[in-house]
Order: C-alpha cells, then structure tokens, then sequence
C-alpha cells in the first residue's frame, strides 16, 4: 500500500513547477465556495422565489434536498475517486453541479426547483469530498494545515456570507442570478482543473474495476429515506405521526439492505474497513459530534442576537461570523501544537476547551450584551479549529492514495449527518423549552415572529433565551462526547504513512 501511495501527483507538481499546484489550488478554493455558498444562500430569497413560484408549504425541500443530495452522495464519490482517480470525478461533479444551477434558474415552478436543486447537491457532494481528497495529494504531510487552513477559510467565509450574496441578489437583481453566478465561476474552476491538474498514470489493476452499483443505490436510498424522516421530523409532520415511523422503519430496512449488499460485493462503496479501524472509526465518530454541536450557533445564535440581544439582522450575522475570523487562524497554528503532542491529545484540546466555551454559554447575563456571545463565538472558533483540522490531516495521513477518498467521504459524511441529526434534535430541545415556558405547541420560528412589545414580550424573551441556553447545553454534552470517544477509541499515535 506505501508503495502505490506515494502521492506522485506531488512529484509531477513538483516537476512543472509551482505555479501549476497553485493554479490546481485555486481551482480547489473556487469549488469549495460555490458548495458552501449553494448551501446557504438561497435563504434570504426565499420571499422572492415563493412570490414568483409560488410553493410556500414545502419551499424547505430547497435547502433539506441540496443537503440530502451531498450528503447521501459522498461516500459514493469517494469510492469512485480511488477507482477511477480524482480529476474524472472532480469534472464530472462540477460539471453535474453547473448543469443542476443552470436548471435551477430556469425554473417554472417550485418543484421544478426543488428537482433541480437536488441535481445541484449530486454534483455538490462530488465537490466537496474530491477537494478535501486532493489536498492531501497535492501536498505532503508537513504542509497540509497550509492548504487546509486555506479551504477552511473559503468555507467558513461562504457559509457565513452565503445568505448576504442571497439577499442582495435578489433585492437588487433576480433571485435567478444566485444560480447564474455559479456558471462563469464554475467555468473557471473547471477550466483550471482540467488545464493543470495532471493525474501520473497508475498501474492498470489485473482484473477491471467493477463498480458496485448496487451499493451506491442501497446507500442513496438508506441515506435519503432516515436523513428525511430527520429533516421533516416534527416539521412537516409530529414525531410519532405515520409519515415518521414509517419512513423510520424504512430506513432501518434500507439500513440492513446496505449491510448486506456490501457485504457481498467484491469492491463495496462503503468497506468495512472504515470502521474497523480505529482511527478512521474514531475520527468519524468525533467529527459527527462536531457537526452535531455547530448546529447550536449556526442555527439558534442568530435568533437569540436578535430576539433577545435586540440586534438587527446584520448585527446578529455579525456576532456568528466572528468565529470565521479565529476558526482558519487557530487551524493554521494547530500544527506546530500536534508536532508536539500528536493528533489526537491536540484534537482532545481543541474540543475539551470548546465544551467549557458551550458550557459558559447558558452563564451569560440576562439579557446581557452583545460583546459577550460574540468573544464566545471568537473562543469557539479558535478551540474548533484546533479540534477539526489535526484530525483531518491525522486521518489522511493514515491511509495510501488509494483509500484516502474513500476515508476522507466518511469523515466528511459523518459530519454532515451529525448536522443532520443536531438539527433535529436541538429542534425539538428548543420547542419543548418554548411549549414548557410560554405554554402551548409553540415552537421556535412562530414564538419568534410573534414577539412584541410589554411585559408578554418580555416573558417570550426570556422563554426564547432558555431555549437556546438549553440547546447550548446539548453542544456541549455533544462535544464531550467527542472527547470520550477520542480517549477511548483513536490512539495516542496515529498510524500515519510516511510520504
């Protein structure tokens, strides 16, 4: 496996020169923005495209389908790019992505929109996943946390950015050209990948590779069916209604299917070996308790700043955006930290002092001020960066070119139902706080429209505030969670491959 591995894409960059991985990395950088922003931006239009399309019961399918799309479609991208390498998969999702946003802004109905934004989510997962992959290609072990940090940056500033560029598109042009903007950006992204992305050719395996198809639509079907009954849980329908133990019993069905399926195929999408390792599994497991807890401030952070701060909507974005500002900061640095004491202890460092930041927050003064959640964010940004980062490169570093796809789309398909999954859950904390406090089936978004004036509205406040405080709470006992498994599971040293 050393052998095989040995990243000859870096000895080709190395051959041509410089300017040729920085023309690949700037490739790289473009296509992970137009996936994070395509996650987020469409959520300040939504007034727009319901006025237009009409739909409004079910325009949430245009953020829930995206999201599905990429992440039921990563691991299946992972194993193509081992298969067939990462430059055909990396065209052909950006090309899938580009086609996906020229439908999207050619759309008639709501429908129709949400159809094509799940073709855009197919090509997103292709993105996201084979960018991460490449990266560790392109670069040895001792200057990953360069190309790394970098990508962070790109994704933490588009999501954040991602409803700004929305709002101001669709207020000051058409909520169209969110989706056309994609076309030139992409193009370039597109074109500077097959320019100067030069894949060495590998030795042709004795037998062909075989694709296991079956396992991609086992793992597609599984995936959608448990992460709807996720998404639309106690949103579209109550949790103990028909629709969700229907689609529940389903997916454990599916679940089975996928053991079995894979089981027997010669070359499986998901390998077993993915868990029975421990650090692969470890890192999974951690990193899903990472995307579980981001859903408290992504979420909840901006309703708290302005239902219970008083701040306007910039202002609120504000105080969630700061942590964009010490997250890529503290990933960069995180180096010189597991240099010393390895990957795991730092990642143990970096979430141990995000849970004492999470746990902080319920602390804060009622109703307090502004400054104060945002040094929070600032603090967990830096901790989270010194979580995440170690262990994506500690987890890369472990496998040869020929696993590392398939790796990094579970780590990366890990975090992204982990979101999943918080989203649901911190949903339901929240509301039943609310329903506890105020009184009634409230929930959340209607508790909020209807805050006023007066001593009512005072009450409703302070009934919001324990909702999030209650929510933070979860974050927290999500991010100790991570650090037992990280004690318990990955080892103190991990088994990394030499360059």
């Amino acid at each position: 496996m050393g052998g095989e591995t040995t990243p000859a894409i870096r000895d080709s960059a190395q051959r041509t020169g410089t300017d040729r991985r920085g023309a690949v990395v700037a490739a790289l950088m473009l296509a992970m923005a137009l996936a994070a922003l395509d996650a987020t931006i469409v959520s300040t239009a939504v007034p727009q495209i319901v006025g237009d399309l009409g739909g409004f019961s079910y325009f949430s399918w245009l953020f829930s389908g995206y999201l599905l799309a990429v992440t039921v479609s990563l691991p299946v991208y992972g194993k193509l790019s081992d298969t067939f390498g990462r430059k055909p998969v990396l065209v052909a999702g950006a090309a899938v992505f580009l086609f996906g946003s020229l439908l999207c802004a050619l759309a008639w109905n709501m429908g129709a929109l949400i159809a094509f934004r799940i073709v855009q989510g197919l090509g997103g997962g292709a993105l996201q996943g084979t960018v991460q992959t490449l990266a560790a290609d392109l670069y040895p072990l001792k200057e990953r946390p360069k190309i790394q940090s970098k990508l962070s940056t790109v994704w933490a500033v588009s999501a954040v950015a991602g409803p700004g560029v929305g709002g101001l598109l669709a207020a000051y042009a058409d909520w169209r050209w969110i989706f056309l903007v994609n076309l030139p950006v992409g193009a370039v992204a597109l074109w500077l990948i097959v320019r100067h992305l030069h894949e060495p050719e590998r030795k042709k395996p004795a037998t062909r590779a075989r694709v296991d198809w079956a396992g991609a639509l086992a793992v597609f079907a599984c995936g959608g069916v448990l992460l709807t009954a996720l998404v639309q849980g106690g949103v579209a329908w109550p949790w103990l209604s028909a629709p969700s133990l229907a689609l529940l019993a389903t997916g454990v069905v599916l679940a089975a299917a996928v053991v079995l399926v894979e089981r027997r195929a010669a070359d499986p999408i998901i390998p077993g070996w993915v868990w029975r390792r421990r650090t692969i599994a470890a890192v999974n497991l951690a990193l899903g308790a990472l995307g579980l807890l981001m859903v408290a401030p992504t979420v909840f952070l901006p309703t708290y700043a302005q239902s219970v701060l008083g701040l306007g909507p910039v202002a609120a974005g504000f105080v969630l955006s700061v942590w964009t500002l010490s997250w890529p900061v503290s990933a960069a640095f995180s180096q010189h930290v597991y240099r010393r004491i390895g990957f795991r202890d730092t990642a143990i460092l970096g979430m141990a002092t995000a849970a004492l930041i999470l746990f902080a927050f319920p602390f804060l003064p009622y109703p307090g001020q502004a400054w104060q959640p945002t040094l929070l964010m600032l603090l967990l940004g830096g901790a989270l960066g010194l979580f995440q980062l170690p262990l994506i490169v500690g987890v890369q570093s472990t496998v040869g070119w020929s696993e590392r796809g398939t790796t990094t789309a579970s780590v990366l398909f890990c975090r992204q139902t982990g979101q999943t999954l918080g989203a649901a859950a911190f949903g339901a904390i929240a509301n039943g706080v609310l329903a506890a406090r105020v009184g009634g089936a409230r929930d959340l978004d209607s508790v909020t429209r209807a805050l006023g004036s007066g001593t009512a509205a005072e009450a409703t406040r302070q009934a919001i505030a324990d909702a999030v405080h209650a929510v933070y709470l979860g974050a927290a006992c999500a991010a100790t969670l991570a650090v037992v498994v990280l004690l318990i599971l990955a080892p103190r040293k991990f088994p990394v491959i030499g360059d």
